[in-house]
Order: structure tokens, then C-alpha cells, then sequence
């Protein structure tokens, strides 16, 4: 299940944009078949979080001798290279990991739990953020994955429409849990 993207700020020039990918991979002696062509695209150029059976449904459409066997192939190598990232996004669909190319700048993923709606944050906050860690640890941070789960405006408003309808409804009374039925007297 692809999840949509929304910036949430300008985001930065692409550090592994596609020409810097396919350059990666020619000085790695990989080539860049037709097919890996394709799923670098769609990867780069959809504006979705894909998982790999969305990206391979999509490439399909582009290539329909494209088998599943060489997605998972290209999605290992990517990652491997360091090309792209694996993503969980909170587990929002499951166990399934969605794919994006590196970007130059750190960002966070601000997910929505109720519709699966995927926020990019760039900004100062995850640069302080990690100055912090790196002064308060003496640690060298080399890389970073923020995700923040929540509920999107549209959703919040959905959620207090639906608490407020609940409210309305009328209650049934409750049984107490202790309570029983009376048994039948027996007939002899």
C-alpha cells in the first residue's frame, strides 16, 4: 500500500538525485538495465512512500516482462549502496517497508495513524537535535531516522465527530458483572 507524501517545507536539492544514482552505480561496475531504470524513477519520481509490491505494480505498468525477483534484487542493491532508504513508517501498513532515494538534508516522517498520510519535517529543530546528542554523548551521529506517529488535522477533526456521536447515542443500562440469573427451582 503506497503511502501518500506531503512536505511539509521545501525540500532540499536531492543529494542522491537520479543522475547521481546512476552514476553511483556505474562507478560500483553495476549496470543500469532498463528495468532498474524504471523502479529508480518511480522510487525518485512519484511522490509516494512505495512499498515493493506497489513499486513492482507500477513498474509493471511500465514493463510488463518486469518480475517481482528483480524489484526485491534492486531494492537490496539500492539499500546495500546506500542509494535508498528502507523505511518502516511506524508500521502504518503492517511489516511492510517503503522505499525513498537519500536526500542530502535529514528530515523527519510525521505519519498519520489513521489514514496513513506521510509529512516530510525539514528544519533547524532535527539539526539541533542531533548537535545535542553528539555534544551530550560525544557521539558521531551517521544517520539519523525521526518518525513521529499522531493524527493529521483532517483526521482529528473525523475523531472528535465520532466521539461527539458516541456522546449522543443513548446509553444501555449494564448488567453488574456479579449479577445472576436465579436458578429454576427443580421439580422432584
Amino acid at each position: 500500500m503506497p503511502v501518500p507524501l506531503v512536505e511539509l517545507e521545501e525540500p532540499p536539492a536531492l543529494n542522491m538525485a537520479l543522475d547521481s544514482i546512476e552514476g553511483s552505480l556505474k562507478e560500483r561496475g553495476v549496470r543500469l538495465t532498463r528495468q532498474r531504470q524504471i523502479l529508480l524513477e518511480l522510487i525518485d519520481q512519484t511522490g509516494e512512500h512505495l512499498d515493493a509490491e506497489r513499486l513492482f505494480q507500477m513498474a509493471k505498468e511500465k514493463d510488463p516482462k518486469l518480475n517481482r525477483v528483480t524489484v526485491y534484487r534492486t531494492l537490496k542493491m539500492l539499500k546495500l549502496g546506500g542509494l535508498v532508504d528502507e523505511l518502516d513508517l511506524m508500521h502504518y501498513g503492517g511489516d511492510q517497508h517503503y522505499y525513498e532515494t537519500r536526500l542530502k538534508q535529514e528530515h523527519a516522517h510525521v505519519i498519520c495513524l489513521r489514514c496513513g498520510k506521510v509529512e516530510e519535517f525539514f528544519g533547524e529543530p532535527l539539526q539541533r537535535l542531533r548537535k545535542q546528542i553528539e555534544s551530550h554523548f560525544g557521539f558521531q551521529v551517521l544517520l539519523a531516522r525521526t518518525e513521529v506517529g499522531g493524527y493529521c488535522a483532517h483526521c482529528q477533526a473525523l475523531r472528535a465527530r465520532e466521539v461527539e456521536e458516541l456522546r449522543s447515542q443513548p446509553v444501555a443500562p449494564v448488567k453488574p458483572a456479579g449479577a445472576r440469573k436465579r436458578a429454576r427451582p427443580q421439580r422432584t
